[in-house]
């Protein structure tokens, strides 16, 4: 949800901050919520993953009074002039203070075994000061993340999730350590550092899941390089940064490199890859007047450019820039949870509170009294809740890693589970990415046509080219050709012995295909095809077994999607943007689906991170994998219906969790309030219903099979 409200679009800035401190979605609600209440702030995008607000606002508001503006709320910023600028990991941070509980849990625990073992006198008050040494120091730095956190809250006089935990654990610490100095028998150290163990470690996990969400614009943004070289006034090239340049200079761009802007060809001719923009493998030829973009790649022949993008208004950034908001799309899963921690911290201060107020009317001590309110807070931390799904995530992740399919988004399992419409790209996808020529013509060339066939091919960087060196690498000898040139869009020219021979793009010929002539001799038509992923029927029939209707959405060319098409029989749309992708699945959501998109290329990106799950195969590129939720790294497409298989398993076991943590909350929480249990209980409370749960979800360790 992004606050909106009319702006004269005159008076209309945008300013891109960056907020370290948002780490959970009720931090997203607050900072919405906050904004919505801000004069001349038109519209605010969160974005969760990066941990940036970009702010829509009148230009008479400054970077000091947004600035200003979120501090009221409670949180940090400070001004980004790069949408797409990096925040550090919030995993380091976070990091020393799981080890430090982990450690200090591990150990307190074990010299309270023996005071419940029956340890006591001078023996069982050593051991309680033995703890409160390890634990005071470790609670204090375990417990920043919280402890800070709450105080912004309190000081802004709102709450949060880390308002009650830090009240519970500052009390139960507190009350440990009088329980020692007056030589009590309990102390609770133990409950304290368990319960920041289990929630760094969830935090932990949280973070690491958003950073991870954030690589695939890295590694899309990554294709652009750092400069290019501009022509000056008197024709003199000088290299300069990808950021200082403007729109209007001209950049010659070089056979090899990749372009830093968007531009028209003003001088020279070239062909290009593109498969970053439209997944299509063949290279596209350009002339003087057409259009080339940022992080594409010159394969031929210098070229003058004059700029026409740079920076973010890029193609390229704008692909990056749907990634961003299309992974945002997400966000109504989170919000779910916003919801469940908006009523957490107002739920347990009454529950703990009316506990206090209670048992002070009942005529208990002050002491006392704060002893069940703490055990009340404790055994509400909602530990059993919040391991319900990503244990069990972690589980299902391991038994599909085993099967050869790698979960890089845990939470896409609720998504997985849920599809009745698949996407497949086709190149790389659905067939293996490497276009081979028809093994029968090969084998029917004599040797000296295979040689020369051979020789031509290695000149070239063309895909089919490649595909002949392949194919032709074990039989093939070593000839000489003079005289190679390869033309742009028409295939390599040269002569043998004296005789014109070529490899050239064919006059009539439907697919992919290229023709070997060989001076006067009839020439060879060498078709060519990208063979289907092993089991890509079987996969296709299992999904459909399920309930979940495939098909192809492509950005190649119609004549080779439609020939995949047929063999499959799946409906297909060829030659598809990247924002054709995007709109595709909108369309589908809308109307009510729930969408997967498996693709691999460049171009898929922000494809993947609009459909609500995505997979990728292995040899994807960087981009893809980085998009991707799932990444299968066998040839068998089957990865794809193993893996709606395990996540419907997972989701069923999650909701048993579920059920498990409730059905605790309800007999444990009014057991507190009776003064029934202590501060320990609690914490061991906590935990075994933590420990049940997963429990219950290592029956997912075989899910995948």
């Amino acid at each position: 949800m992004n606050v909106h409200r009319p702006l004269d679009p005159q008076t209309c800035e945008r300013t891109v901050l960056a907020v370290p401190g948002m780490h959970c979605a009720g931090c997203m609600s607050k900072i919405e919520r906050g904004l919505a209440d801000v004069p001349g702030i038109a519209s605010a995008r969160v974005n969760l993953s990066a941990r940036m607000v970009t702010v829509d606002h009148d230009r008479k508001m400054s970077d000091r009074d947004l600035v200003g503006a979120l501090e009221n709320i409670g949180f940090e910023a400070q001004p980004r002039h790069n949408e797409f600028e990096r925040n550090p990991s919030a995993v380091k941070p976070l990091l020393a203070p799981l080890a430090v509980a982990a450690f200090a849990a591990m150990n307190v625990m074990l010299l309270s075994v023996s005071v419940w073992s029956g340890a006591e006198g001078s023996t069982r008050e050593l051991f309680h000061w033995i703890s409160a040494a390890i634990a005071v120091p470790a609670v204090a730095f375990a417990g920043r993340p919280f402890f800070s956190s709450a105080w912004s809250a309190l000081r802004k006089r709102r709450t949060n999730m880390d308002v009650p935990i830090s009240i519970g654990v500052v009390i139960a610490t507190g009350l440990s350590v009088y329980e020692t100095v007056v030589g009590g028998a309990d102390a609770w150290f133990d409950g304290a550092l368990m319960l920041l163990t289990f929630l760094l470690a969830g935090r932990v996990l949280d973070a690491m899941m958003r950073d991870r969400a954030r690589r695939g614009v890295d590694a899309l943004l990554a294709q652009a390089p750092q400069g290019a070289m501009v022509i000056g006034a008197d024709g003199t090239p000088q290299w300069m940064a990808a950021d200082a340049i403007e729109v209007g200079m001209t950049i010659r761009v070089a056979a090899g490199e990749r372009l830093a802007a968007d531009g028209d060809i003003i001088a020279g001719g070239s062909r290009f890859d593109q498969s970053l923009l439209t997944g299509e493998s063949a290279p596209v030829a350009a002339a003087s007047g057409d259009g080339v973009f940022a992080g594409t790649l010159n394969l031929d022949s210098p070229v003058d450019v004059t700029v026409t993008g740079t920076g973010q208004d890029t193609t390229l950034a704008e692909i990056a820039r749907l990634m961003e908001a299309s992974a945002q799309d997400r966000s109504k899963y989170v919000r779910l949870a916003d919801r469940a921690a908006r009523l957490y911290a107002p739920a347990v201060h009454s529950l703990a509170a009316l506990t206090v107020i209670g048992w002070l009317i009942a005529g208990a001590g002050i002491y006392h009294a704060l002893v069940y309110g703490v055990a009340v807070l404790i055994i509400t931390c909602p530990c059993a809740l919040g391991l319900a799904v990503p244990v069990a995530q972690v589980v299902a992740s391991g038994s599909l890693l085993r099967a050869g399919v790698m979960v890089k988004d845990g939470s896409a399992f609720e998504r997985l589970a849920k599809i009745d419409r698949a996407l497949f790209d086709k190149t790389g996808t659905l067939t293996c990415g490497q276009a081979l020529p028809d093994p029968a013509v090969m084998a029917s060339l004599p040797d000296d046509a295979a040689n020369i066939a051979y020789a031509l091919a290695s000149h070239s960087r063309h895909p089919l080219s490649r595909g002949i060196v392949r194919a032709l690498a074990s039989r093939a000898s070593a000839v000489t050709i003079e005289q190679v040139a390869e033309r742009p869009g028409e295939g390599v020219f040269g002569t043998f012995e004296g005789m014109p021979v070529a490899l050239r793009r064919p006059q009539n010929a439907g697919g992919s295909a290229v023709e070997l002539q060989i001076g006067s001799r009839p020439a060879v038509l060498i078709p060519f095809a990208d063979r289907l992923r092993p089991d890509a029927r079987a996969a296709l029939d299992r999904l459909s077994q399920d309930g979940v209707v495939s098909s192809i959405l492509s950005g190649d060319n119609a004549a080779a999607v439609a020939e995949v098409a047929r063999e499959l029989r799946l409906t297909a749309q060829a030659k598809a943007s990247p924002q054709d992708k995007q709109e595709a699945i909108g369309r589908q959501r809308a109307s009510g689906h729930t969408v997967l998109m498996v693709g691999d290329g460049l171009n898929d990106g922000p494809a993947l991170a609009a459909a609500d799950v995505s997979m990728a195969p292995g040899g994807a590129s960087e981009v893809g994998l980085q998009a991707a939720d799932f990444v299968f790294v066998q040839d068998s497409l089957l990865a794809v219906p193993r893996a709606v298989k395990t996540a419907r398993a997972t989701m069923r076991v999650v909701k048993q969790n579920f059920a498990l943590a409730i059905t605790y909350n309800i007999f444990a929480v009014p057991l507190a309030m009776a003064g029934m249990v202590t501060p320990l209980i609690a914490a061991v409370a906590m935990s075994g219903s933590s420990l049940l749960v997963i429990g219950n979800s290592l029956r997912l360790a075989r899910a995948a099979r």
